[in-house]
C-alpha cells in the first residue's frame, strides 16, 4: 500500500503514542515465566508483539486480549513452558527471536525458531554463541548465525559474558538464560545498552545485581505476576517530536511517555541541536519513568553523534537525519554500525531516501554526515525496504518538503505505530 503524505504548516496539540515496544515484549514473556496473572495495560498492538503473543500461545501459555491494549497472561512458571508442535515464528521481530532464544535455552524440549526474509538475514550469532556456552544445543544456517534456529535446550550453567557489543537484546538473552542456569551469570558490555530487562526483572520479584561492570542474575530466581502499565514509546514519539522541532510555529505536548535513561538520548541531541523540550509531569510506574514531553520549534544547527550516546539513540538515528537536514551546518553521526544490521541497513536506506528529497547526505562506514539548511524537495517516491522506522522517518521528511511525497509499502508502519499517518493528520 502506498501513502501520500502532505507538506504540514506546523504540528499542534495534544497525543499520546502507542505503548513501548520493548517493554510490551518483555511484558508477555516474563508473565509467560511467572507464577500467577500478570495483567498488562497500554500494551502495543503492532504486528511485532503480537508475533511473541504467538509464540508463547504455542508454548502452552494462555493470554488474553481483554481490549487492544490490555492482556492477561496466566504464567507457566519458570519451568511450566511446553514444547510447542509447530514452527515458533517471529515475524519481523529481532527482540521476539533474540529473547525468546534465552528463554528456550533453558527449555528441556526441542523448537525451531524463524521469521521473515529480513530476521533470516540478521545476525544471531551474537546470542546463540553465548548460549552454546552455557549448554544449549543450537544449530541453523552458516552454523547457527542465521535463522531458522533448531534448539534444544536444558542443563545450562552459569558464565560471565564480556560482550563485543552494546545490545539489550544481547544482554536480556543471556540473563534469560541465566535463570535456568547454575550459579551466577552475568553480562559486561562495552557501552551501556537499554536495561527494560533489569527493571521488569526486579519488577517480577527477581534480584538483579550489578557489579564491576557486570549485570547479573542467579538461577533458579522465581518471576511472581505483577501489574505492568506500559508507557508510550520514546522511540515512536522521536517522529513527533523531530517533526515539531523542524516545522516553525510548532507546539506539541505528548502525553505519557517512557523517558528510561538509556533511551532518552533523542531528547538530549534534539535539545543539543536547539529544539526547545520541557519534561512536564514527571512520575514512575513499575520502575520506569515518565513524562509528558513539550516539545516548539527552534532553530537547530548540526551537531556531532558519537560514542556512548549510539545506544540510547540507536533506533531514533534515521528520524534525527531528517532533522539533521534542517539544521544549520553539518551533523555527523558515527560508531552506528550496529544500523547495519537493523530491519535494513539503516544507514544506507536513510541515506538513499533522504537523498531523494534533494537532501546532501553522505554514506559513512560507521555512520552519516548530512550538509543541513537546505529546503527538501517534493515529489519524492521513497522505499521503506520494509522498515518501519524508514517509512516514518520519511514521513517527516516529507512535513517539512515543498510539496507531497509518496511512501511505498507504508504497512510496514503496523509493526510498531499504528495509525500513525492519522495521527499526523490530526495534529496538523
Amino acid at each position: 500500500m502506498d501513502m501520500v503524505i502532505e507538506p504540514a504548516g506546523r504540528v499542534q496539540g495534544e497525543v499520546e503514542v502507542p505503548g513501548d515496544k520493548s517493554i510490551s515484549h518483555r511484558a508477555v514473556m516474563f508473565g509467560a515465566l511467572a507464577d500467577g496473572v500478570t495483567h498488562v495495560r497500554g500494551f502495543l498492538p503492532g504486528a511485532d508483539c503480537l508475533s511473541t503473543i504467538d509464540c508463547f500461545r504455542k508454548m502452552g501459555v494462555a493470554i488474553e486480549r481483554l481490549s487492544e491494549t490490555e492482556l492477561r497472561v496466566t504464567g507457566a512458571g519458570l519451568h511450566g513452558l511446553q514444547e510447542p508442535d509447530d514452527l515458533l515464528d517471529v515475524g519481523n521481530s529481532g527482540t521476539t527471536a533474540r529473547l525468546m532464544l534465552g528463554i528456550l535455552a533453558g527449555q528441556p524440549f526441542h523448537c525451531t525458531v524463524t521469521g521473515d526474509a529480513s530476521i533470516r538475514r540478521r545476525p544471531m550469532g551474537r546470542v546463540t554463541n553465548p548460549l552454546r556456552e552455557m549448554g544449549t544445543k543450537i544449530d541453523g544456517r552458516e552454523d547457527g548465525r542465521l535463522a531458522p534456529l533448531s534448539v534444544r535446550g536444558g542443563n545450562l550453567r552459569g558464565i560471565n559474558y564480556d560482550s563485543p557489543v552494546g545490545s539489550a537484546q544481547v544482554k536480556s538473552a543471556i540473563l534469560l538464560a541465566g535463570l535456568f542456569a547454575d550459579g551466577s551469570t552475568g553480562v559486561k558490555e562495552p557501552e551501556p545498552s537499554r536495561d527494560h530487562t533489569e527493571r521488569m526483572l526486579r519488577a517480577f520479584g527477581v534480584p538483579v545485581f550489578e557489579a564491576d561492570g557486570y549485570t547479573s542474575v542467579r538461577g533458579g530466581a522465581k518471576l511472581t505476576a505483577t501489574e505492568i502499565e506500559v508507557p508510550g514509546d520514546i522511540s515512536s514519539a522521536a517522529f513527533l517530536l523531530v517533526a515539531a522541532a523542524i516545522l516553525p510555529g510548532s507546539d506539541l505536548l505528548i502525553r505519557n511517555v517512557g523517558i528510561n535513561p538509556t533511551r532518552t538520548g533523542i531528547l538530549d541531541v534534539l535539545r543539543e541541536m536547539g529544539a526547545q523540550i520541557e519534561l512536564l509531569n514527571e512520575r514512575v510506574s513499575g520502575d520506569e519513568p515518565i513524562a509528558d514531553l513539550r516539545v516548539r520549534a527552534g532553530a537547530l544547527r548540526g551537531v556531532t553523534v558519537r560514542g556512548a550516546m549510539i545506544p540510547r539513540l540507536i533506533d531514533e538515528i534515521p528520524v534525527l537525519a531528517v532533522a539533521a537536514t534542517q539544521a544549520a551546518g553539518v551533523t555527523e553521526i558515527r560508531d552506528a554500525k550496529e544500523l547495519k544490521v537493523k530491519e535494513s541497513n539503516r544507514i544506507a536506506t536513510t541515506a538513499a531516501e533522504l537523498r531523494k528529497f534533494g537532501a546532501q547526505v553522505e554514506e559513512l562506514e560507521d555512520g552519516l554526515r548530512i550538509i543541513g539548511g537546505m529546503k527538501l524537495r517534493g515529489g519524492a517516491i521513497v522505499e521503506t525496504h520494509h522498515d518501519h522506522r524508514i517509512a516514518m522517518a520519511m514521513a517527516v521528511a516529507a512535513l517539512v518538503a515543498d510539496g507531497p511525497a509518496t511512501i511505498r509499502d507504508w504497512e510496514s508502519v503496523d509493526v510498531s505505530f499504528p495509525g500513525f499517518a492519522q495521527l499526523v493528520q490530526n495534529i496538523r
